[in-house]
């Protein structure tokens, strides 16, 4: 697999992240009225193996005196038209559904991923103010929603829904388990995506600058596996805990099924810092014998300019909303391809010239962009921006000496 077309995977993975399996469901709702029995309890699934299940998943476990069912929220149709189409555009249609306990908790001892269960402290008022905003969204009308991947998805959907119910008076606090870095969208990621660099990458090369700003206890819970530790620390009011007890239904590793990290010698940082080295190594030959070798100046700026086309598709066409504004395409953009196209053309060598040198004002407002904080970068996109630099800053140098 090219590294091109590893960075187009990464980046349309990313639509479907978060997701549980779309498997078959059963769709009805819960028998009311209800008892004072009945109990609501979040299922915290951990973290699979497959990038869309790496921070885990969410179910809303109903039991009452006729029925044990949990509500899911990640469920999507993979036969539905265009689907992966759709999903890369922004199209992101994802439905609820009721699957029985039973069916729930043995696909994931199948899958060996741990399950545990927090009953919630509610009253029977809000627990049936609960099961009835369930029923609500599990009408024909409202069953399917526009996922969104930090802000509406299958953590935050029961979420809302319990929050809703207790008359919005749930209180985050911040949980000794936490991790410090969880302090944007894009942190809470890398947090759990630390064995699948390439998928960080193209996290980091296709969501803009909107996943940095600071977030909330409270937001920080569009992940599953944090969602739990949030809502282990929370209180209704002031003094009533929201977890009145927690139990481990299904005991696995705590970590899931992730798989082990990438080697260090295939992780972007150190593809990108050797493309680096190469393109240094040919700065200084080119320097030397003071005449342009083309090629790698075709091959890293068709890589560029290439995954610049992709992410024109994702700002301008698509319609996510963590895709915009992105000041990677200062960069990272279409324009790229002209290196391409004129190097060998003897008399497109003053327009390149100015290409380059706007190329290198550009880079250079991208690592103001980065020190204010206003966008973070992932870190293998320092050693890339050195080898644009290295190309950009030998082909001016090398056409000056010539033309003096």
């Amino acid at each position: 697999m090219t590294l091109l077309n590893r960075i187009i995977i990464m980046i349309t993975a990313l639509a479907v992240t978060l997701s549980a399996k779309a498997q078959s469901s059963y769709r009805g709702d819960i028998a009311t009225p209800v008892d004072s029995t009945a109990t609501i309890s979040l299922l915290t699934v951990a973290p699979g193996c497959e990038i869309y299940e790496l921070e885990g998943h969410t179910g809303l476990r109903i039991r009452t005196a006729s029925d044990d069912m949990v509500a899911n929220w990640g469920l999507f149709d993979f036969s539905a038209p265009n689907f992966v189409y759709r999903f890369v555009k922004g199209e992101t249609d994802y439905c609820v559904g009721l699957w029985p306990y039973g069916y729930f908790m043995a696909l994931y001892r199948e899958e060996n991923r741990r399950v545990t269960e927090q009953v919630l402290d509610l009253t029977p008022e809000e627990t049936a103010h609960v099961i009835s905003l369930v029923n609500d969204n599990l009408r024909k009308e409202n069953r399917i929603y526009r996922y969104n991947y930090v802000l509406d998805n299958c953590a935050t959907r029961p979420l809302a829904i319990i929050e809703k119910a207790a008359g919005d008076s749930i209180r985050f606090s911040i949980p000794e388990a936490m991790d410090e870095n969880a302090t944007s969208f894009r942190n809470v990621m890398r947090i759990y995506h630390r064995n699948y660099p390439w998928y960080q990458f193209g996290i980091d090369l296709a969501l803009g600058s909107g996943i940095d700003r600071q977030i909330s206890v409270r937001e920080t819970g569009f992940a599953p596996v944090v969602l739990e530790k949030i809502a282990a620390a929370a209180t209704i009011g002031n003094d009533r805990p929201l977890v009145k007890s927690e139990t481990v239904l299904f005991n696995a590793p705590e970590n899931g099924t992730v798989k082990a990290p990438t080697p260090c010698c295939l992780t972007p940082m150190a593809i990108f810092c050797a493309l680096a080295a190469i393109c240094l190594i040919y700065a200084i030959r080119a320097a030397r014998r003071k005449s342009i070798c083309p090629w790698i100046n075709i091959i890293v700026y068709s890589i560029l300019g290439l995954n610049g086309l992709v992410l024109t598709f994702l700002i301008f066409i698509s319609s996510h909303e963590a895709t915009s504004p992105n000041w990677n395409y200062l960069w990272i953009n279409p324009s790229c391809l002209l290196v391409p196209v004129l190097i060998r053309i003897p008399s497109a060598k003053r327009f390149l010239r100015g290409y380059m040198s706007i190329n290198i004002c550009l880079m250079a407002l991208y690592f103001i962009i980065v020190l204010f904080g206003i966008q973070s970068p992932n870190p293998a996109f320092y050693p890339i921006l050195l080898a644009d630099l290295i190309l950009s800053s030998s082909y001016l140098q090398i056409t000056r000496d010539n033309n003096n």
